[in-house]
């Protein structure tokens, strides 16, 4: 949990009873360097007169006389006075949406999230951890000016530095663990782990991707072997590339792979997104359907985001449906999100397939997955992403706590 006296705050809202109830609930985290202003033009006063780099956050309401919230948060961005930006709001959710959306097409726009009024703690709170905030001031570390170079990634390779760490996906009807998903991580000697974000982007334009899906792999595979041995039973999955999924020899070497690990194919499911599929049709759905015949489960990623996904979900032999995280977070909030989750959850019923929620953060987001009749979720509420030393004692000491929030 970050120590947030560390960082500052300002709070925007032209009610002064919303104001200050804001500024309780910051203070209830931990907040103790909070400005206010009554509107936008105090505001710029305020951030004008700071040193560069402004605030941490700038907390905003979106109806306000003279300068409303959206035009504060460009101004914000064009001068770049804060690190992070959350708007709130009591008007239609859909403004909240449209906000998010504006933000999420202008990079400027540091935006984390948009949120109804009244707010809640824990929205709030999990809202601010969004933020990747590194020491006092929080800059945000550079994703492009950490990533690594192709030759130090083939370097790690071949010196094993590469390991999947493991996201539980839990059944949301018992609580029960259902499966993991396989995340990369790079355990670099001086650096420490590195998170995907800092090598994927460079691996995808490489002739190395294929050879780094194969690697990691073999290591699922061996990590599902043991926890077999210890009578843990659950599925793993594992994104393949567009390139991978252009290989015409990949579903023999996976079958290959699987019979020498003595793992039933079943318990490993491939994870694809439409974008990839779109790049060779023929070539994608020829090969999902061979993985299909060699008893592979088959997950369409990100489930939502696409131009054409029912098209897509409707063509290949898919077993799994993952919803993307964004008709998830905050779908409590937001009525459009949870129509779209709904209705996807609705068609994955009706097409036989299991419903996968991403990024379930909030109990409140679980409880309403419950409703809605989704199979499984998964996000940092349940688990985040761990070695595969420690499934084992997750499994133990989270039993308990997942049953009872769903019995």
């Amino acid at each position: 949990m970050p120590d947030w006296k560390k960082y500052s705050v300002l709070v925007v809202d032209d009610s002064a009873l919303q104001r200050e109830f804001a500024v309780a609930l910051l203070r209830e985290l931990g907040f103790e360097n909070i400005q206010q202003a009554a509107d936008g033009v105090g505001a710029v006063r305020i951030l004008e007169a700071l040193p560069a780099g402004g605030v941490d956050f700038v907390l905003s309401d979106l109806d306000m006389p003279g300068m409303d919230g959206i035009e504060l948060l460009r101004e914000v961005a064009k001068n770049q006075w804060a690190q992070h930006l959350v708007v709130m709001s009591s008007r239609d959710p859909r403004i909240l949406d449209a906000v998010e959306n504006m933000a999420s097409e202008d990079k400027s726009i540091k935006l984390l999230n948009a949120l109804p009024k009244p707010l809640s703690r824990e929205r709030l709170e999990h809202t601010l951890l969004k933020a990747e905030l590194e020491g006092v001031g929080g800059k945000v570390a550079s994703t492009d000016a950490n990533a690594a170079t192709l030759e130090e990634i083939q370097r790690a390779m071949a010196a094993g530095e590469f390991v999947p760490y493991y996201q539980p996906k839990v059944d949301i009807a018992s609580g029960l663990l259902r499966g993991v998903e396989a995340l990369a991580r790079w355990k670099h000697p001086e650096k420490g782990v590195i998170p995907p974000a800092q090598f994927i982007p460079v691996l995808e334009n490489s002739e190395l991707m294929r050879p780094f899906t194969l690697q990691m792999m073999k290591m699922l595979l061996a990590d599902l072997s043991s926890w077999l041995s210890r009578g843990v039973s659950i599925t793993a999955a594992i994104n393949l590339s567009a390139e991978a999924l252009l290989d015409l020899t990949l579903a023999d070497k996976l079958a290959q792979m699987v019979q020498e690990a003595q793992v039933p194919p079943r318990m490993v499911i491939l994870e694809v997104t439409e974008t990839m599929v779109m790049k060779n049709l023929s070539a994608s759905i020829g090969n999902l359907a061979r993985m299909r015949l060699k008893g592979f489960g088959l997950s369409m990623d990100d489930y939502g985001i696409g131009y054409s996904s029912m098209q897509q979900l409707s063509r290949c032999p898919f077993t799994e449906l993952k919803i993307d995280r964004a008709f998830v977070d905050g779908a409590v909030d937001h009525p459009n999100r949870r129509v779209i989750l709904e209705s996807s959850i609705q068609m994955g019923k009706r097409l036989n397939v299991t419903t996968v929620a991403e990024g379930v953060e909030t109990e409140a987001d679980w409880r309403l997955l419950k409703e809605l009749g989704c199979e499984v979720g998964q996000g940092y509420f349940a688990g985040k992403p761990m070695p595969a030393g420690e499934l084992i004692g997750w499994i133990k000491e989270n039993r308990l706590r997942l049953t009872s929030l769903f019995a």
